[in-house]
């Protein structure tokens, strides 16, 4: 990666802050878009990659909602809400069509460095989580993004697709789980340098690491003036631009209050770091061969949902468990314990405060897992894998995630689960906030804030082909279009490489 210590262009077309999978794509799809774009990519670390991105810092579940259980709540009537898992199905479907134009244009030269199949898998225990998971999958597999999905109560079947956690399981329990072969592991780490590999071979673009924006000035024109500090010579130079995308992960946040747009008014943030239990016994690794979520304590955010999950990291299979939650006041794993009170305005100290009282639950769930004892977090492996011993696992760190709050009418701030776009009136700057399912659905979220960035452009005959180009079923629904679905997973699952055969392949060799 590059290495640059002084700024070639002080004039971009496009200013990108952070190196991670947002910058990338958005990076990538712009360059795309318009060829004579000039581009400035800013890393205040001395890697891509280093923080959310990175493989061990987030589930690398291509999240497509198979398996995840906070994506298909049920409701007080007992019925389960899907609208929230087809939608992110369909992101995650955009995101593999993206990746296959990539692969097609040998842009990405090995698919299977950064993309394998993996089964997905739901697992509940107990018979009210049993008639949850019967109705989910009743509701899920009436819609044909999910067509495929296995259900089953079969102890003999269950034990078949994953022995690890049937082993010493008691017989008596009622026990559910649902599959899909249609799952995906993905290394964002990976995919995210072959990207920035790519767009350092592009005239005008520019990648700068060991580089921190300090400051943001909008001009009367809408034109942004960027300082910035090379964090090697201690120099700041001043930088001018048309567009800016702050995609710093959980340091988006404190740019996005340093820009000072209206529109960023009123958001705060809520830091949840993250562990896993990793697997050091060869022999236990290779029994396993899925990700596997269960249901997330009451209280906990999203990213604590638990999952017994089989990982291909750097070519090397491995086996985590996880993530334990926990509290930092840092807002990225390289960050500041300062920054949380940092971030702390007059525009958002109300939001933030009833967000607190409102979620009460969850502090005192994150109280308990700061608190948790090695013993205890072996017992809660143990509802998964039942056989497990302490001594065959690691604890490692995982990524930091910083969830949003933001003004709420009735509430008066409330804290989202999700991601949050924040665009300025005139489309001259954009933050990306939040967490899961990020990195999954990148590409659909980088469309849409093309669209509220450059609607003018996107309106033009030559985006709109050259859009078709980048993703086939641009313009259409996937999650309407039963047969557009079906032709566009063909195609994708072919290109990627990710049939069921193809793994077995691998294991063999």
């Amino acid at each position: 990666m590059s290495t640059k210590k002084s700024i070639k262009s002080i004039a971009p077309d496009v200013v990108l802050i952070g190196a991670g999978i947002m910058s990338a794509t958005l990076g990538i799809l712009l360059k795309k878009l318009n060829p004579a774009f000039t581009i400035s990519i800013f890393e205040r670390l001395d890697r891509v990659t280093a923080e959310s991105s990175d493989a061990w810092n987030n589930a690398g579940t291509g999240h497509s909602a198979f398996c995840e259980l906070n994506y298909t709540p049920q409701q007080e009537d007992g019925s389960v809400e899907i609208s929230k898992a087809i939608k992110i199905a369909e992101s995650f479907e955009v995101s593999k069509e993206f990746w296959s134009y990539l692969v097609e244009n040998k842009i990405i030269e090995s698919p299977e460095e950064f993309i394998r199949h993996i089964p997905h898998m739901s697992f509940v225990w107990g018979s009210e989580n049993v008639d949850y998971l019967k109705k989910r999958y009743d509701a899920l597999t009436a819609h044909h993004l999910f067509e495929g999905m296995k259900y089953s109560e079969d102890k003999s079947e269950i034990e078949n697709w994953v022995p690890l956690i049937m082993d010493g399981r008691d017989p008596n329990e009622a026990v559910a789980a649902t599959r899909m072969e249609l799952g995906t592991d993905v290394n964002f780490g990976s995919l995210t340098r072959t990207i920035f590999d790519y767009l350092e071979t592009q005239d005008g673009v520019n990648l700068y690491l060991n580089h921190e924006v300090e400051d943001f000035k909008h001009a009367a024109d809408g034109s942004w003036t960027i300082s910035i500090k090379d964090l090697a010579t201690r120099k700041s130079q001043k930088v001018r631009t048309p567009f800016v995308f702050i995609g710093a992960g959980g340091g988006s946040l404190p740019l996005l209050e340093k820009s000072g747009i209206p529109e960023g008014k009123g958001f705060g943030g809520f830091p949840v770091s993250g562990q896993w239990l990793v697997c050091n016994k060869p022999e236990i690794i290779e029994r396993h061969q899925a990700k596997v979520y269960g249901k997330a304590a009451v209280g906990s955010p999203p990213m604590s949902v638990p999952h017994l999950d089989t990982r291909v990291i750097d070519g090397k299979k491995a086996l985590l468990f996880g993530p334990y939650a926990g509290f930092s006041t840092k807002f990225l794993k390289n960050g500041s314990y300062l920054d949380l009170p940092r971030s702390i305005k007059l525009n958002n100290i109300k939001p933030m405060l009833a967000a607190g009282i409102h979620n009460i639950p969850l502090t005192k769930y994150l109280i308990d897992q700061v608190r948790q004892s090695p013993e205890d977090r072996l017992a809660a492996l143990r509802d998964y894998m039942p056989g497990a011993r302490l001594e065959d696992w690691v604890l490692e760190k995982a990524g930091q995630r910083v969830q949003v709050i933001k003004k709420d009418k009735k509430e008066g701030g409330v804290l989202e689960f999700g991601t949050e776009m924040v665009t300025a009136a005139d489309g001259s700057l954009a933050a990306l906030l939040g967490a899961s399912p990020g990195a999954s659905t990148s590409v659909s979220i980088m469309l849409d804030l093309i669209h509220r960035c450059y609607p003018k452009e996107t309106q033009s005959p030559e985006w709109k082909q050259k859009l078709k180009t980048l993703i086939p079923s641009f313009g259409n629904s996937l999650a309407k279009d039963a047969k557009l679905a079906a032709k566009t997973r063909a195609w994708t699952t072919q290109v990627l490489q990710l049939s069921a055969s193809r793994m077995e392949e691998e294991i063999l060799a």
